[in-house]
């Protein structure tokens, strides 16, 4: 049997700039997705998948995020001195306990491959996941909770991949498939961000990831590739260039890229309708927003 996965890198340096203003003052991995942030949906994701050290790569301006995940007590107070048991449960799950959690500054901007790299140190000779919170997957079972199960038979380095549509495909990094057996893809290849026309497959790498710390040790010698940086998938490719294996992880479930506006207002919409508490109030309203459109 493999090694367990029990470290996550989560890499948040990033300005988030296609959100401003609001990323001026909030970073944008603490913006509310219906009542949670972003960043509660990767580390619940991470939980359910039996992570229990969670390495933030964070940058200057983070602080609000260090702040969501420390203890609140004048509000926990507030909330049990008003009775209000079911928001201190929920208030309380947002919690993490000391030594679980550790932040690291990114302090160029050099890529997500060099984020991940400023790990290293921490994760030692052990395999270990990356989530990137931008993207937010809906799955009745976990996406990386999928993956971790698919590694222990699996082991190498995997990645989350799902089908795009051929245009899209320059967005991405990109597989290209050797083999396929149900969920599980045999890579041969890895392209970041292809040029138009030129991509090996339509199957595209999401933000998950399960790596193994060769990985890391890629760094050193990839140099910069697509945009000037250091990319992740250049360091995956390089296990396959080794003879290592990789592999591509079909996960079940809708995937949003809360990264782009459109994204998030429709994460929002399919979070929200998925609510018991919002879902009638909600549909009422866009079903009359249609039908006031259509008059």
């Amino acid at each position: 049997m493999n090694r367990r996965v029990s470290k996550a890198i989560f890499p948040v340096a990033g300005l988030g700039t296609r959100f401003l203003p609001a990323t001026k003052s909030v970073p944008k991995e603490i913006m509310t997705l219906v009542d949670r942030p972003l960043i509660q949906y990767a580390i619940d994701e991470a939980r359910a998948a039996g992570i229990e050290d969670f390495i933030f790569v964070t940058s200057r301006g983070k602080s609000a995020l260090e702040d969501y995940f420390d203890l609140a007590p004048d509000l926990e107070s507030a909330l049990e001195q008003k009775g209000k048991t079911e928001l201190l449960e929920i208030l309380r799950s947002t919690n993490m306990d000391s030594g679980t959690i550790a932040y690291l500054r990114q302090h160029k901007a050099l890529g997500l491959g060099h984020a991940v790299s400023c790990a290293r140190k921490l994760i030692g000779d052990e395999p270990f996941a990356v989530i990137l919170p931008d993207d937010v997957i809906a799955a009745e079972k976990p996406c990386l909770q999928q993956m971790v199960e698919a590694y222990q038979d699996t082991g190498g380095a995997m990645v989350a991949a799902m089908e795009v549509a051929p245009e899209q495909t320059s967005s991405y990094g990109v597989l290209d498939v050797a083999d396929q057996n149900g969920a599980v893809t045999k890579v041969r290849g890895m392209v970041e961000k292809p040029a138009q026309g030129t991509a090996p497959s339509n199957l595209a790498v999401i933000g998950r990831y399960i790596l193994t710390p060769q990985v890391l040790k890629n760094m050193d010698s990839i140099g910069r590739g697509a945009g000037g940086e250091i990319q992740l998938t250049d360091a995956i490719a390089q296990e396959i260039t080794a003879g290592r294996d990789v592999f591509g992880y079909s996960f079940k479930g809708e995937r949003y890229d809360c990264g782009s506006k459109a994204g998030f207002l429709q994460a929002t919409v399919a979070f929200a309708l998925a609510r018991d508490d919002l879902r009638d109030d909600l549909a009422g309203f866009l079903a009359d927003l249609h039908n006031g459109q259509q008059a």
